[in-house]
Order: C-alpha cells, then structure tokens, then sequence
C-alpha cells in the first residue's frame, strides 16, 4: 500500500507575523518557515502506518518555490521514502492545491492520501475536502484515530472530532483523511537522518506537466491586523456587567 502525504511550508508557529506596510500580505523575508504542524501530524500517522507493516512506501509532495525543498528534506528525515516537489512561483489557493494533488493522486495511484486539516497560515481547511471530491474518493476529515480494518481488507477505520463529540467511520480505500491535533506527537528528525535526506533525490515536476493551470480563484483586497483589546475593567455588580454588556459591548 502506498501513503501520499501532502506537506505544505509555512511561517513557523512561534515566530510573532508582521503585516506588510503595504498590507498586501504579511512577511516572510528573513522569517523562520517549518512544517505546518498539522502536515507533521499526517506525515508520522503515515510513517506509523507504514511501521506496523499497513504501507510499503510513504511519498510526500509540497507545492511553491524553491525553499519548498527545505520541507521536503525535513519530511525524508522524518522517515519518508520519496519526495516530489511541485515547482512554482505562483501564490496557490485551495483549489488550485486541490486540483494539484488530483493531478498527483491519478499519475502515483496511492491508496490514502494523508494531508493536515488546515494550514496555520491562511487556516483554510479546504484543500482536503476540495481533493476527496475532484478524486470521488471517501473522506475523513479532522481524523484523532486512523486505524487498518484488519477483517475488512481495504478499508480504514476513522475516528473525527465533530462538534458533537467523536464521529467513526469507515473508508474504502482509496480514500482522503485530514489530521487533527491529537492524533499522535510527530517525531524529530535524528541527525544521521537528517543527512541521509541530503543525498536523497527530490523530484522536480511543474503544473503544466501535471495538466494543471493555476489560476487566481482568490483575490487579497488588504491584509491587517486585528485591533488591539482594551483592557479589563472590574466591575461592582451583577447590574454593572449586564449595562456594560449591553450598552457598550453590544453583545446582549
């Protein structure tokens, strides 16, 4: 069985984001970039699958420039067997990342498609979704447990958070699973690993090689931050809070 696991490059989760002065977009010259913590995740429940002798091989494909490859070396470090990069300089939106990974999904022919439930940076929670219906493929978003059918060759098992509660279904494979948080903790990349996955060959492919034209679904109108709170303010009576509630925050 083979794992396709989709990572994406993002600003890293610590770093505090500046708005760009033209409010175009925020910044990222001279900024640290990681893995999306959410595609960390799908990757080692991918490496786990592949571990308990579920896969026999685990590929993970990133989409951009160039530094994208930094993301990809990191995911060959982690344990992954093959990377492909989808090289271009076009910002892409869900749909167009949805389109991408159809075109991928088709040519490698994997039977799960592992991908985060969102990216921390434009906190979409799109593409998954957008990929399981191009594909007509079942799908298991927000996934906190991924387990093989053992009776049921050709099926998994998925355990989603939902509003409600927890939700189980059960996939037939080739399916599409999105990670949440608490599926598992990713692993690090050891350092004999990591230089091992400096040897190893990243494939280069284009969109236009995949069939796939990019165009611009979205338009960013202006970029800013969010206006800073006022600071609290202690009240005397139950009286006071309700009149501040309704007459100043306007939220009653």
């Amino acid at each position: 069985m083979k794992i396709m696991v989709a990572v994406k490059r993002v600003i890293d989760y610590a770093v505090k984001i500046r708005v760009k002065p033209d409010k175009s977009g925020v910044e990222t010259a001279n900024v640290k970039m990681s893995m999306n913590p959410f595609c960390e995740i799908a990757l080692e429940e991918a490496l786990r699958l592949r571990e308990a002798g579920h896969a026999s091989e685990v590929l993970v494909v990133s989409m951009g420039g160039a530094q994208c490859s930094d993301t990809l070396r990191t995911a060959l470090a982690m344990g992954a067997d093959r990377a492909i990069h989808v090289s271009t300089s076009h910002s892409l939106f869900p749909l167009t990342v949805a389109k991408l990974l159809q075109a991928l999904a088709t040519s490698e022919k994997p039977n799960i498609l592992l991908l985060g439930k969102q990216a921390i940076d434009d906190d979409a929670n799109q593409a998954g979704q957008m990929v399981a219906g191009l594909l007509q493929w079942p799908q298991g978003t927000f996934a906190s447990k991924v387990q093989m059918d053992k009776e049921a060759v050709g099926s998994v098992t998925v355990e989603r958070e939902v509003d409600g509660g927890l939700e189980t279904v059960k996939l037939q494979l080739p399916a599409v699973i999105t990670t949440d948080l608490r599926l598992n903790q990713p692993r690090y990349a050891t350092l004999p690993n990591i230089m091992k996955a400096k040897k190893k060959t990243i494939t280069q492919i284009t969109p236009e090689q995949l069939g796939v034209q990019i165009t611009s679904d979205l338009e960013i109108l202006e970029v800013f931050e969010p206006p800073k709170r006022k600071a609290g303010v202690i009240v005397a009576s139950v009286d006071e809070l309700l009149d501040k509630l309704k007459n100043e925050a306007h939220v009653i």
